[in-house]
């Protein structure tokens, strides 16, 4: 079949990979992936990949261990009927913030989930905005790091004057630095306390917020506790308003209830993970495609050129 591409997805986030595809000037590959009644996943490749350079569109969100399963099967499957590079396109990396031992006897996860991957066959990486960047090195093949970040930073300059870039927590300062930097505008740091996961308790701001806008920056909002204590907290030294942006849009458990009744005006996303129902509804939510920036790194791969260009 020569250098042919192929685009495959699984059930995580059709939708986007068609969008992909179409920036590619081809169509989503077909493929049937569905559940046996006991809930096993069962996957066939309805067309013939031998040769191929195979891409499989799969971000690992809720529910997180269907949408990897379906991924390392359809891995698999291509690579028991000679696909001859297996590319795995994961826009969202699920078990991201297991990435290292922060008790005894916890595993890391992260790592599990990069050997599951090399083990079935996949023999390149296409992610983006990792939760932490040492991922990539638990991989033993070549992984490409895209960020979201020319993207939101687009909307920002366009919609936003007089504002301020806000870390939610320490840990986030590098990447709200790098957007600062970018956007030419001040940085300020919440100081947050965490007692147990998922529960967090904004404390006091470091640097001035009064009378501008704050736009709070994450790699991702799971359950919106960390945005909405910030939000409260810079409102309460002097911010104008807040608005918050992130790459991924997790929102689980009251994600959306909290960000409904927040201090929040606008929280910015990605289509890396499909919006589910209550969340499309919330209009304070407006979701960026990220689709032509992951097909230009596709097109790259599969050419064998420079993908670094697209780095930010």
């Amino acid at each position: 079949m020569g250098n042919v591409m192929k685009i495959f997805s699984g059930n995580a986030n059709y939708a986007m990979a068609e969008e992909i595809a179409e920036h590619l000037g081809l169509e989503v590959s077909r493929v049937d992936v569905r559940k046996f009644s006991d809930g096993e996943i069962f996957v066939e490749v309805r067309e013939n990949v031998r040769g191929t350079d195979s891409f499989i569109i799969q971000p690992t969100c809720t529910p997180v261990n269907d949408h990897l399963m379906e991924l390392v099967i359809m891995a698999d499957a291509m690579r028991r009927a000679s696909a001859r590079r297996i590319t795995a396109v994961l826009p969202y990396y699920g078990y991201a913030r297991q990435d290292r031992k922060v008790a005894p006897r916890v595993p890391i996860s992260a790592k599990v989930v990069a050997e599951m991957l090399m083990v079935v066959g996949v023999r390149r990486v296409l992610c983006m905005d990792l939760h932490a960047g040492q991922i990539q090195g638990f991989f033993n093949i070549p992984v490409d790091h895209l960020y979201a970040a020319p993207v939101l930073i687009d909307y920002i300059r366009a919609n936003f004057e007089d504002f301020i870039m806000v870390s939610p927590d320490a840990g986030g300062v590098e990447r709200t630095r790098a957007f600062a930097k970018r956007l030419n505008c001040g940085l300020a740091i919440i100081d947050k306390r965490r007692d147990r996961p998922n529960h967090s308790e904004a404390m006091h701001v470091i640097g001035d917020v009064k009378d501008k806008i704050a736009i709070l920056m994450d790699d991702m909002v799971d359950t919106a506790g960390t945005l909405c204590n910030g939000a409260e907290t810079l409102l309460e030294n002097g911010a104008k308003e807040v608005h918050a942006c992130c790459s991924h849009p997790v929102l689980s458990g009251p994600a959306v209830d909290r960000l409904s009744s927040s201090a929040i005006k606008s929280l910015v996303v990605t289509n890396t993970i499909p919006l589910r129902d209550n969340a499309r509804d919330c209009g304070k939510i407006k979701v960026l495609s990220v689709s032509s920036l992951l097909a230009e790194a596709i097109r790259r791969i599969h050419n064998e050129d420079s993908v670094s260009s697209l780095f930010v």
